[in-house]
């Protein structure tokens, strides 16, 4: 599997996921605001991978300020979390992992410790999450195999691999699962999933350092391809899961899960629980993350719209529950209704 971040003796060394396919350029840093600034920007990304980075974001904050006095230390940490917590709106495992940390730092800071004696109970918690999420994706890769039959021809949209994951991934993890360690014959159709192309440049990417076959499509293609009878399943991941089951996932999910459900075929989202936001019911309250138009209205640096075309630029969009087959999660496949199930896996 990939590994698109490491932690080393104090520094963070991340694979720059804009550069892919083409270059496999790795960053090192010992600076939150350039990890920071590697979230906003899609270096790093993937749910659960920015929850991790944004943890060792917290460490290296906290080591730059290990020297000044304890009052101004709160200071600087209440600061260091909140730039953090600016990158992005929608992913939960971010706030959930910052949540995690501040819990770390605001502790010792009540317990009298030095920043330094807390800049290391930072590091080992991170350590800790990291080894969790690996744990939680090597689960959820292998219960939701079990869902894959010999011969599938598995639909996915966006990456929910090892480079948003680490580990095994999720959705990709499944697949790579049924695939490597089972055996299976599985094929893959990717999304190229506009406007950053994260099906085309980072699934594919992923499948063929693997040797999983899989082909490309435009994300108007997913239609047809069901149609014909070219989809046996369909299984992507997830940036937030409401409680009932509502899932914000990449622009497109939603269109995807309906050609799904009108084709009668199952629908399944493999969701890590760090994803679950156990505070909302509905998907109508995500906040949605509106991104650059530029992204939408230029491609490689040049202009592929009309001079003074405006454009719109959802990060993310909403699946209702009821479009949903199971939730796959590191404790197991959860059919609908999900509320109740969910409640107790908190």
């Amino acid at each position: 599997m990939l590994e698109p971040l490491q932690w080393d003796n104090g520094k963070v060394c991340f694979l720059d996921q804009t550069k892919l396919p083409g270059e496999e350029i790795y960053r090192e840093t010992d600076d939150y605001r350039v990890i920071a600034e590697g979230i906003r920007t899609l270096q790093i990304r993937g749910a659960p991978l920015i929850g991790i980075s944004a943890a060792y974001g917290i460490c290296l904050g906290a080591r730059e300020y290990i020297t000044i006095p304890e009052t101004s230390f709160a200071l600087k940490m209440h600061e260091i979390d909140a730039i953090l917590r600016a990158t992005r709106p929608t992913a939960v495992n971010l706030f959930w992992a910052l949540n995690i940390m501040k819990q770390v730092w605001q502790k010792g800071l009540k317990e009298g410790c030095p920043p330094r004696e807390i800049s290391l109970r930072l590091d080992e918690e991170s350590d800790a999450l990291t080894k969790r999420e690996y744990n939680v994706n090597y689960n959820i890769s292998r219960r939701g195999a079990a869902l894959l039959d010999n011969g599938d021809t598995v639909l996915t949209h966006c990456n929910a691999g090892s480079l948003a994951c680490g580990g095994w991934g999720t959705a990709l993890g499944i697949i790579h699962w049924a695939a490597l360690k089972e055996k299976k014959r599985i094929q893959v159709i990717a999304d190229e999933t506009r406007p950053l192309l994260q099906g085309s440049r980072l699934t594919a990417f992923e499948l063929v350092h693997n040797d999983i076959p899989v082909k490309v499509i435009c994300d108007n293609m997913a239609g047809y391809c069901m149609s014909q009878g070219m989809v046996s399943k369909v299984i992507v991941g997830a940036d937030r899961v409401t409680v009932r089951g509502d899932v914000a996932n990449k622009i497109g999910t939603y269109t995807v899960a309906v050609l799904a459900s009108y084709h009668h075929i199952p629908f399944y989202v493999a969701v890590p629980l760090s994803s679950i936001d156990f505070r909302l019911e509905e998907g109508e309250d995500i906040p949605i993350e509106e991104r650059a138009a530029q992204e939408v209205l230029h491609f490689n640096g040049k202009s592929i719209a009309a001079p003074g075309a405006g454009a719109l630029n959802p990060a993310f969009d909403v699946t209702p529950r009821t479009m949903v087959t199971a939730l796959i999660t590191e404790r197991g496949i959860i059919p609908p209704p999900f509320e109740d199930t969910l409640k107790h896996l908190k």
